[in-house]
This record gives C-alpha cells, structure tokens and sequence, in this order.
C-alpha cells in the first residue's frame, strides 16, 4: 500500500464532522514544515456529535490499524493518509477517519 505521508495539521474528521489534531514527538522529518506523523502518536477528535438512540457516544480517537512499512521516522512507522485506521469512542468503532493533506510526498 502507498500513499502520501500523514503529517501534523492534515485536515482531518471523523464521519461525523469532529475535528482531528495529531500530536506527534517526530521534530526531525518534515513535510510542508509539519512533523510526519508516526504509528507512536496520537490523534484525537474533538465536536463529534454523534449518539446512539439518547446516549452521547462521540469519537474521540483515531486507531490507527497499519502504517506504513517501508518508511520510519526515527525508528518508528510513518504514518500514510491511506494507512487504515478506525475514529472510536473508547473501544467502540465508529467509522473510518476523512483524511486530506499534501500531495508531494509518498511513502509506502
């Protein structure tokens, strides 16, 4: 699988329309001046409206499945815009993350 590298302030939603922030410790490899993100950082979602009958169960993370497996920031899997990964609410799966971001660099 290829794919153009995820970074920091990729434009990011759960299915619902919150909105993603990754926060990575990554401040050697960059990509339009932002950290690449790697399988070691976390992504979380905040305004998610979603609910199940009466009760709030809103996305709060992004699980990243798989990330890339031939690129690594210092040791560490980069992560693809087209890596899988799940938006949950604890361990609940609530659909797969929108993801958009740079166009220049891929990665596999």
């Amino acid at each position: 699988m290829s794919g153009f590298l995820y970074h920091v302030g990729a434009p990011t939603q759960c299915p619902h329309g919150g909105q993603g922030t990754t926060v990575s410790s990554n401040v050697r490899v960059k990509v339009l001046g932002q950290p690449v993100a790697t399988s070691a950082d976390m992504t979380t979602i905040a305004g998610c409206p979603f609910t199940s009958g009466s009760n709030p169960q809103p996305c709060t993370q992004v699980q990243w499945i798989t990330p890339a497996v031939r690129v690594r920031v210092q040791g560490t899997p980069a992560l693809l815009q087209t890596s899988p990964a799940l938006c949950v609410f604890g361990a609940v799966p609530q659909g797969a993350p929108i993801i958009s971001g740079q166009t220049r660099v891929r990665g596999m």
